[in-house]
Formats: C-alpha cells, structure tokens, sequence
C-alpha cells in the first residue's frame, strides 16, 4: 500500500515506530512529528495524524511528556492555521488527565498556548466543552489541569461564558480533593488579574476566603500570591476592608509554611496593600515574623528587611525593627543569622551615617565576628553599601581583624571564599589601605598548601592588576611573585610560574622583557619536570598574549621561542610534548599567523 501511494508513507512510519517495543524508537517518532505533519499536509494531519495520535497514546510517561510539548511548540501552522487550532485541543485533553503531573503540566501549557490561536466562537465551542469535561472528571487529575486553563481565555470569551467560567472555577477552589484546592490556589492569582474590579469582589474574592481558611496548610499557603495579585487591584481603603483580617490571620498562621510564604513576598505584599495598611497592619505583622518561632520564617523576613525599610518612615525603622534586627544578630540559627548578614547592609543608606554608626555598625562588627563562616563573608560581600554611607576609615578598623581570620581559617575552602572577596574589597578600600593591610596575606597565599588556594591567589593577583593597573603591580607584586622563583622547594617555584600564566594576559611587553622573561627562562633549567612542562604551557601563553601588542612579536622570537626549543629536547615526555605545541604558537606568532585565543591556549594550568 505504501509503495503504490506515496503520501501514505510518512504516517505508515510513523504506525510502525509508535509500534515498537522500543521505547527510544517511539520517543524519537513523537519528536518527529512535526516533521511528518509537513509531509502529510494540513488536511491529512488535522483528519489522520491527530486522531491517530489521540487513540494511540502511549503509556510511557516521557513519551506522553514529549507529545504534550510537540503540540505545544507551533504546531497549528501545521494544521492549517488558527481556524483549524482547535483540532489538536483533542489530544491535548487526553494529556491532561493522565496521572503524571509533569505530563498534565506540560499538556495545560500547550493548551494556553493553543488558546492564543482561537478566536471567540472557538472557544465558545470548542475550548469550553473541554473545560468543563476537564472541570468535572471523575478523576482528581484532569480537574487539577482544569484550574490552569480558565486565565487564558477568559478574555477572548463572551459575557455568558465568562459567568459559567468564573462559577467552575469557584466550584473547584471547593472541591473535595486537596490536589485539586492547592492547583486552584495557585492559578486563583493569574485568573484574578483577568477579571475586572467588580467581577473580582463579587465572584473571585468569597473563592480566595474559602482557600485561605482551607483546614489544608499546603491550600493556604499557595493562596499568599493570590492575596498579592487581588490586593494589587484594589484601591488602598478596599484592601483595609476585603483583605486586612485575612493578612492578619495569615501572619499568625498556626503552619510555619504559611508563615514563611508570607515572609518570604512580604515587600511585594506590603507594596500592593499600600501605605495605610502598611502603618496599621504591617509593621506589627513583619515585627512578629522576624520573632517567629521557626527559623525558616525568621530567615525569609530577614531577607525582606532592606525592601520593607524602604516603604516606612526612618524613626519606625529605628524604633520597631532595629530591636528585632539586634536580636537576629546573635540568633540561634546560623542560617538567619547569615540571611540577616546578607542584607544589613542595605539599611545604611536608609538611616544616614549618624545611625549608621550608632545603630549597625555595632551590629556590622559582631556579624563580622560571627562562628559561621557565611556570615561573615555576606557582611564582607556587601560593603560597599555600608563604606558609602560611613567612610572607609571606620569601615577598614573593623574589617582587617575579620579578613585575617577569614584568611587563616582551617577550612581551605573558606579561605578560597575569601580570596574569590579580595579584587571587591580592593577596588571599594583603594590600592594605599591594599598595599599596607592586604598585600602581604595575598603573597602568603600564593604558598598555602592546599593547592586551589595556591591557583586562587594567582587568579586574584590578576583581578587585582586589572583593578590598580599594571604600574601597580610591576612595583609591588611582581617582584614577590617572582623572587619565589629562587625558592628551594619547588611548590613556590611552581607558583611562580603559575602566576606568570595567569596574569599572561594583563602583562605589556615591556614588563614581560624586563621582568617575566629573566625568570622563567631559567626556570627553563629547573630540575624538576612537572616545572618544566608548566614553563612550557607558560611560554606558550605568554606568546599568544603578547602577539598583538607592539614588540609582541620580537620578544616572542628573541625570547620565548628559543626557550621553547630547547625544552624541545628535553628528556621528559611530558616536557617535550608541550614544549612542541608551545613552540608551533610562538612560531605562528613569529610569523604573523596569529592563533585565536581559546580556552585552550588561556586556561590557567
């Protein structure tokens, strides 16, 4: 059959592979698809390929999954066009029923996204009649996709249907299941942005109620963004009088995860509920959050602090939060203590530098202090809010002691934290407080034993040159980095030619010709081969940054490719290996063939 007409062979394929045991065999047909429906055209897709595909589901999850998202992904034109769109709403709704929540998810997306193409008497007869199916299916599964489906094309229906849609979706935020009550919480805040005021009141608002005293917390909780999308539709007197005891109540919720959803979007509730409501209500309401008796809700309103701050007078900061936020620094739980860390600092430009100093900087040094590492370095990764409003000099008193603790500590990988801080700190305390209080800790990190310290320091004493300039770094780091090229053992030595490649790339000719060049052509010599073959990475490095600068090319030729030679002959493997592909860049360089610069030429060895 096949062989004698042609066009059937797309969908005979497709029969066959959708057929096999094979999984792989099927998923990749699902992918196909859209290929196939090209073939076919419109006509022969909307009237074969689609039935087929709706009676012929698989009961694979990922290939369900797939299918969902083909349907999805601009397959109208394949159709026909927005007047035949409604045609694959028919497998779509079969998908959205199924028991994997990935699959109904990825079918109700598809679904809003064919619900673009339909115009008001498709959705009048098509679209709805799959609502309701959806809405009223004995099983909890297609009810929950149901929720999903009612913002999208609200807009395009007509009066009556918009009433029968609104009182579905009432109808499922009561529903007897708690999947389906959570599902309709969540979409509650997207359907309401599609309603108009009065709609809203009447309709929408007596729904949201009912789900916000749901005897369910996983309901509740869900219903805080719905609480933020209908507050921003009133007017701020409306919010006092539909909203306010539901705010209140939702503070003091007896489940901490309501608690700590309403902490963690407390600014943008704050900010739709509006000023009155904030005075009377709010300030009360954040206060008894940052005292919570759970730490994961005293931890999102830490986080909230700054964003709240902002929407309230400074003397109310002073006088109801800074009691809260003294008593947060020194909380039991690291994780709150960290999160207030993060976002003390935010509140300096809000009080001024008189209750700056007198308020948080006390605050600022005990955080500073802290046991737990995180903390401390949320404090140092914020400072420039703080040294803007109070002034380098008090800042630098209290951080050198923090930074040389943080630099020592036993942990490596806080002191790797640390140095990932120093190019910020440099470039916010300037090169003159650099010089005299951090210069030596980061040449004593260029010897620390762990080795990804010793590769961090490299990588910071470049960040630092690009921050202070090259000047900067032939006077004061240069001449360290590179006296550590005569040390007997031979990890300092090795540093030294790590950080030659690492700051390859911010070096000009004229500090390669008259200090990089000494040292590691005699490190050319050096007895030990794993220096050997890292002189040769870094000759090769070197070469490939100097080549587009002037005299780039005549130090490459006088300089670094005879050294590249002569580690050409050299008795180890290794060394030889790369002394030869060093060779053929600085070659390419002599010769005016410059080599594009890659990941593999620039990576730190």
């Amino acid at each position: 059959m096949a062989e004698s007409d042609p066009t059937l062979h797309p969908i005979a394929i497709l029969v066959d592979e959708l057929r096999s045991e094979d999984v792989t065999l099927r998923l990749n047909a699902i992918h196909r698809v859209s290929t196939i429906a090209l073939a076919l055209g419109p006509e022969r897709t909307r009237d074969e390929l689609i039935p087929f595909l709706h009676d012929s589901l698989d009961d694979d999850d990922e290939i369900l999954l797939a299918l969902a998202e083909e349907l999805g992904q601009g397959f109208v034109e394949y159709v026909g066009g927005d007047q035949y769109a409604h045609t694959i709403l028919l497998p779509l709704e079969s998908l959205a029923a199924v028991e994997e929540t990935l699959v109904r998810e990825k079918a109700a997306e598809s679904i809003t996204q064919v619900s673009k193409h339909l115009d008001q008497q498709q959705i009048d007869e098509h679209y709805l009649p799959l609502l309701k199916r959806l809405s009223t299916g004995e099983w909890f599964t297609s009810r929950t996709s149901a929720t999903a489906l009612y913002a999208a094309a609200y807009q395009k229906s007509t009066p009556q249907t918009r009433d029968e849609m609104r009182r579905m979706f009432a109808t499922l935020c009561t529903d007897d299941t708690p999947m389906v009550r959570r599902a309709a919480a969540k979409e509650l805040g997207p359907f309401s942005k599609q309603l108009s005021h009065d709609v809203l009141l009447q309709d929408l608002l007596p729904a949201f109620r009912k789900l916000a005293q749901d005897d369910q917390d996983s309901v509740r909780l869900l219903t805080v963004d719905a609480l933020i999308a209908i507050a921003e539709a009133l007017s701020d007197e409306e919010c006092k009088q539909y909203l306010g005891a539901t705010m209140k109540s939702m503070v003091s919720d007896k489940s901490w995860r309501v608690r700590y959803m309403v902490a963690n979007n407390f600014v943008k509730l704050a900010s739709a509920a509006g000023d009155e409501i904030i005075r009377e209500e709010l300030v009360h309401a954040f206060v008894s959050l940052l005292k919570d008796n759970e730490a994961e809700a005293r931890t999102a309103a830490a986080g909230q602090i700054p964003g709240f701050a902002k929407l309230i007078d400074r003397e109310i900061i002073l006088a109801r939060l800074m009691p809260c936020i003294r008593d947060l620094s020194t909380d039991s739980s690291q994780h709150v203590r960290a999160a207030l860390g993060n976002q003390i600092s935010g509140l300096a430009p809000l009080l001024g530098k008189d209750a700056t100093i007198e308020h948080l900087l006390p605050l600022f040094l005990q955080l500073l202090k802290d046991d737990f590492p995180d903390v401390r370095l949320n404090i140092i990764s914020k400072l420039e809010q703080v040294n803007a409003v109070i002034g380098i000099e008090l800042l630098s008193k209290a951080l050198l002691p923090a930074i040389v603790e943080l630099a020592e500590d036993k942990q490596w990988r806080v002191r790797q934290a640390i140095i990932e801080y120093i190019p910020l700190l440099a470039k916010q305390l300037g090169v003159q407080f650099f010089d005299d209080q951090l210069g030596n800790l980061c040449m004593n990190w260029l010897g620390d034993p762990v080795f990804s310290i010793r590769e961090a320091a490299t990588v910071n004493l470049r960040k630092l040159t690009e921050v202070f300039g090259i000047d900067w770094a032939k006077t004061t780091i240069l001449p360290k980095v590179l006296a550590m090229g005569d040390n007997p053992n031979y990890l300092f030595r090795m540093t030294t030619v790590f950080a030659i490649t690492t700051m390859a790339p911010v070096l000009d000719v004229d500090v390669a010709r008259a200090s990089v060049l000494p040292t590691i052509t005699a490190l050319v010599s050096d007895r030990i081969p794993n220096i050997r073959f890292n002189v040769a990475k870094a000759l090769e490095v070197l070469s490939t940054s100097l080549a587009s600068q002037p005299g780039g090319k005549e130090i490459v030729a006088e300089g670094l490719l005879p050294s590249l030679e002569k580690l050409r002959t050299d008795q180890d493997a290794d060394v030889r290996f790369f002394a030869e592909k060093g060779a053929l860049t600085a070659q390419a360089v002599v010769n005016g063939d410059l080599p594009p610069v890659t990941d593999e030429n620039m990576t730190d060895v």
